[in-house]
């Protein structure tokens, strides 16, 4: 490699994997350098889930592969940190990188020198958003999504939204429907780089997940097809026939880049137009990327690197046995969503926020030692979009800062939107007694725990106060204590 030919080095993170946005939008293919590291500390820092760092690594290859096919001077490097392969390369030139995706990466990046365009791999810059935030008494994702219809002109007429409902949210909340057959999931054959990384990694990866360029958009193109028209109703019900309903699958590529978001809007919008998808299905997705994905991302930036070790409610249980081995439980719903989890790095977001989330939660479960293990168990946990939704959403460890109440539910809840309480050792109408479902107990039990923090919340004190008409409470904390020791010791 000759340096005089090359004027800019351009470094490209495993989650800016997309030849039209970041630095690559500029590049010119005569005197850029595009580099890629494969670092040993991102392989083996954490206790990544296989199925994860094949994905990662096996779609950071394969763009690799695209952009020297493209003509791309490209370097992929493998080295102990980022840090030590940008050293490698013996290079002068300035090198160039769209705005990392976390606290970390960029603090690591900018000591080193390197140069930030700004990130446009979402369809909010982070400086219009904390313009947005900063003008919050809340932060209410339902506002900025309205407010981002309206700016990205999104199925608004004449300022209106199309069909003559902001939010068809209400529609979209069916349990699991009997008799019901969900299409099967795109399947991927795994090519020649694919092996070659399951190979590396020692794991047998899945077929589920797409790791080119060209097989996210037929993953994109099988979900506007066969899964977006039902997506709306059953978006939060979960059932023992079907682990992916009618999801989209695509958080993955978007989070990594292979996918946009603004062309991913534009497909189901444009299946919209055909006239053969409903409103409620349509506006539904919608919301998910330019409200949800954005809100969160946004929020991320806007509430500061210190965000993540907040604790509110001093939860210093340490991680459940079950979460590391779904064997570790008798909840039918427990182990059937960390043992889907455990098979392929994801399941959707009623069972990430409502059972694990939830169980994290009630039984007061250090937020950071949750977040951890979040963050390395799912394929598309990104450090922007887990950081918010555990500890703001999640399990309410910032007392509210990002939303008003903490989601915590009890069995009833389970067992209408799901499956699994058929044929499970509790019983979700019990809140007391050996058969009682631990969410149940533990749900009242958190309640009477932190009676004093929520008694004041207008959200919450319905619920606080129903405490008042329990005429188990006594038997309830004891059982509260059975099930909070059985979880700690995984027989519960």
């Amino acid at each position: 490699m000759q340096e005089i030919l090359i004027n800019r080095v351009l470094y490209i993170p495993f989650d800016h994997l997309n030849q039209s946005f970041g630095v690559l939008a500029t590049a010119n293919k005569d005197s850029d350098l595009v580099v890629l590291i494969e670092s040993k500390r991102m392989l083996t820092g954490r206790n990544w889930h296989p199925e994860r760092l094949f994905f990662l690594v096996s779609s950071a290859r394969h763009f690799a592969a695209e952009l020297l096919q493209a003509g791309f001077k490209v370097e992929y490097i493998k080295a102990e940190t980022t840090i030590d392969g940008l050293k490698s390369l013996g290079i002068s030139a300035p090198i160039y990188c769209a705005e990392p995706s976390s606290f970390r990466q960029s603090a690591q990046l900018k000591e080193f020198g390197v140069s930030f365009i700004p990130n446009d791999f979402f369809l909010t810059p982070r400086t219009l958003f904390s313009e947005w935030a900063a003008k919050q008494k809340s932060f209410v994702m339902e506002n900025f999504y309205r407010a981002q219809r309206q700016r990205l002109n999104i199925l608004v007429e004449a300022g209106a939204p199309e069909g003559g409902q902001w939010n068809y949210d209400k529609d979209n909340r069916l349990g699991p429907p009997k008799n019901y057959v969900f299409p099967e999931p795109l399947s991927f054959q795994r090519d020649e780089i694919d092996l070659a990384v399951a190979k590396e990694l020692g794991m047998t990866p899945t077929s589920y997940w797409a790791t080119s360029r060209a097989s996210a958009l037929s993953a994109l193109e099988h979900f506007v097809e066969h899964n977006l028209t039902g997506f709306g109703p059953y978006e939060d019900a979960s059932t023992n026939s079907s682990w992916s309903l009618h999801h989209s699958l695509l958080s993955p590529y978007l989070n990594n880049g292979l996918l946009h978001a603004g062309e991913v809007v534009d497909a189901v919008v444009k299946k919209y137009r055909s006239g053969n998808v409903p409103i409620q299905s349509v506006e539904a997705f919608v919301r998910q990327v330019i409200g949800w994905r954005e809100h969160i991302n946004g929020m991320y930036w806007f509430l500061g690197e210190e965000y993540r070790e907040l604790n509110g409610l001093s939860a210093n249980r340490r991680i459940l046995p079950v979460f590391t081995d779904s064997k570790k439980t008798k909840m039918n719903c427990v182990g059937s969503v960390v043992a889907d989890l455990e098979s392929r790095a994801w399941v959707h977001h009623i069972p990430r926020l409502m059972i694990l989330s939830n169980l994290a939660l009630l039984t007061g479960t250090n937020p950071q030692q949750f977040l951890d293990w979040m963050r390395e168990n799912f394929i598309d946990a990104a450090e922007w979009v887990m950081v918010p939704n555990v500890i703001g959403m999640g399990v309410h460890a910032d007392s509210g800062r990002l939303m008003t109440k903490p989601y915590a539910g009890g069995g009833s809840y389970i067992s209408r939107m799901t499956e699994y309480c058929k044929g499970c050792s509790y019983d979700p109408k019990l809140r007391s007694g050996e058969n009682a479902c631990p969410f149940t107990t533990l749900y009242w039990d958190f309640l009477d725990r932190h009676h004093e923090t929520f008694k004041k919340n207008h959200r919450m004190s319905q619920q606080v106060n129903g405490l008042k008409r329990l005429s188990d409470l006594p038997e309830l904390r004891e059982r509260a204590k059975e099930v909070l020791l059985g979880l700690d010791q995984g027989t519960i």
